[in-house]
């Protein structure tokens, strides 16, 4: 936003005769936007957990793409900021695990069966936020097919750096051979761990005082994965403790698949290096 519009907002903020707490954050809509459809007072939670995740969702996606502007800029302290925000954001949304995992298994049983084929793996939010931090898997497109601008959305992400290719943009940058990641022109290809760009953050962590920048972001993007992990395997620990081994609604195989999931890394030579030191 430039610094006109911004004034011309604040102007017509000042015209308001009076602009209410529930104006400003327009409270009618975000507290009627919750409409269970069965009879079960349980399901009220379970709308409300889902969509306040979204929101967290919608702001750290935000971060992401703030941070991915800030390394490719090369200014590294607003990325640190923005970076330490999205990791506090996946703390709200594994602290958001707490809270559902008060629901027994009867008490969602009540109202499952309402929610047909709806299933938070198709949250394109979340597939973005994985877009963004580089685990790419063009496949997951299909689950969109009858949503056109969310496939645009996605697919615009996927034809761009993410964030970790952007860090490793940055490694180049600062001379370290990080071999062919340095000539990608396909972004949209999941990548595979590689020995040089490990041997190149091997590198900065062996001399920290020398290249402090980029270890400070190396941690910073570990820290976040760090969070990231503990909200999937809090996800898969409540909907185990919930449904146990059934199929999840969307389709998946539940705790299955969700289990699976833990296995992947966002940042894998960050972690596969602490091995080396």
């Amino acid at each position: 936003m430039g610094a006109d519009d911004l004034k011309e907002k604040m102007a017509a903020a000042e015209l308001r005769p009076s602009m209410s707490y529930s104006d400003y954050l327009q409270l009618d809509k975000v507290l009627t936007a919750q409409a269970p459809i069965s009879a079960s007072p349980d399901e009220l939670l379970f709308i409300i957990q889902h969509q306040t995740s979204e929101l967290w969702m919608k702001l750290a996606i935000s971060e992401l793409r703030g941070a991915m502007q800030a390394v490719a800029a090369d200014e590294l302290r607003p990325a640190f900021k923005k970076l330490t925000r999205v990791a506090r954001i996946f703390e709200q949304l594994n602290n958001a695990w707490d809270v559902l995992r008060t629901m027994t298994p009867s008490e969602y049983t009540s109202f499952r069966a309402v929610l047909g084929q709806s299933s938070g793996f198709q949250s394109w939010q979340y597939r973005a936020i994985e877009f963004l931090a580089g685990n790419r898997n063009a496949a997951m497109l299909k689950q969109y097919a009858d949503q056109p601008d969310r496939v645009r959305i996605l697919e615009a992400i996927l034809v761009r750096p993410s964030l970790y290719d952007e860090a490793l943009l940055l490694l180049a940058r600062n001379g370290f051979d990080i071999g062919e990641e340095a000539y990608r022109t396909d972004w949209s290809r999941k990548r595979e761990p590689s020995a040089a760009v490990q041997v190149a953050w091997k590198a900065v962590y062996v001399e920290p005082d020398k290249y402090w920048g980029l270890y400070e972001l190396a941690e910073k993007l570990v820290d976040f994965e760090d969070y990231f992990r503990r909200w999937r395997f809090n996800h898969v620990t409540t909907v185990e403790r919930i449904i146990g081994m059934k199929r999840g609604t969307g389709g998946t195989s539940g705790v299955s698949y969700l289990r699976k999931m833990l296995d992947v890394e966002l940042f894998p030579e960050l972690w596969h290096l602490r091995t080396e030191l």
